[in-house]
């Protein structure tokens, strides 16, 4: 059902060695995993020891699937934009929320590796990009009780003119000595913080007046004055388990704030382009997907005495959804060049931002309406558990909230628009 338009991927033998073998793991390992993720009618089984959550995670290290951001020259997978893109839609078609964990498994090491000082490249990096046993396993700290979406908007530099209206942040760090010492809670939203050893964390610092006014750190999560709560019970995505952080005078070292004033807003605007790229990726995997089942459910379900796809209602639909899925691969893995160029190759750090923002909105956007046109082709059988649309459905509804609701991350373009252009 996939056809490569763009003759340079198409004809690259390696390029298609390399999606069959990502979709055969996707398939065979992934994709089952998390439909039995899905079922487990207590997160907490899903985090426990024996889960297949842990077996999976495993199985992408191996693969190297967690260095993928990583800068090649600390031992990142060193793989480009269209080779990323390859891997990410595919694994994304086998489980957004299971590749959604390698994704925040990897963005502490990975700004590690692009802005680190002192000795965390030897302490967090290289032991990271080692691991294979699942040893180490990262989340991201943004969202916190008072302010979600908010922190997309911080990081935009054209919205800093009207950042004051934002609220000024719970998780704060204050220099204590040789280091800094870390306060305040991070919200239940924060992708595989129940199982995670390490957090790439987002804090406030004096006079903790501004979102703005922000750094990123990384926090080892084993220490005392660390508490993480339970995960919580959701809609959708419910194989990405997600949790609540509490600091409570919670030590690190100077060399873990990585990202600090006056960079703050800069370095951490090219991160979320970065993924922000990653997000319409994966999400472009989830609308393939669920075209996918409806193409395959209207050839064979027959009413009226023919196959649904005959009818030409539902063909009019396969193709709207077909459309949707062609136009956001093809953008989105235009975007993951662009952001690929200026953060690998160029080192320039200044990536368009709108496009990035509007990629990751794009593919979540086609993800849902693909999954709902696909949830109307089934009818009432799209209700049930029996098929994967129903999961694929729930999914892509979490996406359109998960990891900035597409209305701010619009906005956050919109301003950058607007003072760009």
């Amino acid at each position: 059902m996939y056809f490569e338009i763009d003759p340079k991927v198409r004809e690259d033998k390696g390029l298609s060695l390399l999606r069959e073998e990502t979709h055969r793991f996707a398939e065979e390992v992934i994709r089952p995993a998390a439909r039995e993720l899905d079922r487990m009618s207590d997160p907490e089984q899903v985090i426990a020891k024996d889960s297949p959550y842990w077996d999976v995670l495993k199985q992408m290290k191996k693969l190297g699937y967690h260095r993928i951001f990583i800068d090649p020259d600390y031992g990142g997978l060193g793989v480009n934009a269209t080779e990323a893109h390859i891997i990410l839609e595919e694994l994304g078609w086998g489980s957004v929320g299971l590749t959604t964990a390698i994704g925040v498994d990897q963005i502490a090491p990975a700004v590690a590796s692009l802005f680190a000082m002192g000795d965390v490249i030897e302490k967090i990096v290289k032991p990271w990009v080692e691991d294979t046993e699942a040893k180490y396993h990262g989340c991201w700290g943004v969202t916190e009780p008072e302010c979600g979406s908010d922190y997309i908007m911080a990081c935009e530099e054209s919205f800093l003119p009207h950042v004051k209206e934002l609220h000024p942040g719970e998780v704060r760090a204050d220099e204590d000595g040789d280091g800094w010492v870390i306060n305040g809670p991070k919200s239940s939203w924060i992708s595989s913080a129940p199982t995670a050893t390490h957090v790439g964390l987002h804090v406030t610092l004096p006079p903790h007046d501004s979102l703005a006014n922000g750094a990123f750190c990384i926090v080892p999560l084993d220490q005392e004055g660390v508490t993480k709560g339970k995960p919580v019970d959701k809609l959708g995505l419910r194989d990405d388990p997600q949790g609540d952080i509490t600091f409570d005078n919670v030590h690190i070292p100077d060399d873990y704030m990585l990202i600090r004033p006056p960079f703050y807003e800069f370095r951490i605007g090219q991160i979320i382009c970065t993924t922000s790229c990653f997000m319409g990726t994966v999400f472009t995997g989830l609308a393939r997907a669920a075209f996918e089942e409806a193409l395959e459910y209207s050839k064979n379900r027959v009413q009226e005495g023919k196959p649904l796809c005959e009818h030409q209602l539902v063909k009019q639909k396969l193709y709207k959804m077909f459309e949707k899925v062609e136009s956001s691969r093809c953008y989105t893995r235009k975007i993951m060049e662009h952001v690929w160029e200026k953060t690998y190759i160029e080192r320039t750090f200044d990536a368009s931002s709108r496009h990035a923002l509007s990629a990751q909105i794009y593919g979540k956007r086609s993800a849902f309406e693909v999954a709902y046109e696909a949830l109307q082709i089934f009818g009432g059988y799209g209700l049930t558990k029996d098929f994967l649309i129903e999961k694929l459905f729930r999914d892509a509804r979490a996406g359109l909230i998960e990891d900035g609701t597409t209305e701010v991350l619009g906005l956050a373009a919109a301003y950058n628009i607007v003072q760009e252009c």
